[in-house]
């Protein structure tokens, strides 16, 4: 069956960093677009950083621009997020998520548009 599995999450103080994990079972992540999700207390989820099965074509959400890193190693068959100057409202369970198929660019950072989804792992930013 296919499968991710995210770890990585916990607590941290604002301005620190944290590295998200995501690993595969049953596809191979370099035939997939990825992406990092998170789910905000108002139940939206949104899409924080994607690419493209070729790591050509990459959305990034405008508040963490300068400050995530989406990146993969195909040869562990993984995906990471890092994440630095990290600020509360960071806060959030994120969620990485694998398509094989995006449909268009314009919706490759929906949540709508993958079909493989991890577990989730919570990220607190507090003092």
């Amino acid at each position: 069956q296919q499968q991710l599995v995210s770890s990585g999450g916990g607590q941290v103080q604002p301005g620190g960093s944290l590295r998200l994990s995501c690993v595969a079972s049953g596809l191979f992540l370099g035939d997939y677009a990825v992406g990092w999700f998170r789910r905000v207390p108002d139940n939206k989820y949104e899409g924080v950083l994607c690419i493209d099965k070729e790591n050509k074509n990459q959305y990034v959400l405008d508040s963490v621009k300068g400050r995530f890193t989406i990146s993969r190693d195909n040869a562990k068959n993984m995906v990471y997020l890092e994440m630095n100057d990290l600020k509360p409202e960071d806060t959030a369970t994120y969620y990485c998520a694998a398509d094989r198929q995006i449909p268009s660019v314009g919706s490759m950072c929906l949540y709508v548009s993958y079909d493989v989804w991890g577990q989730g792992t919570q990220v607190t930013v507090s003092s």
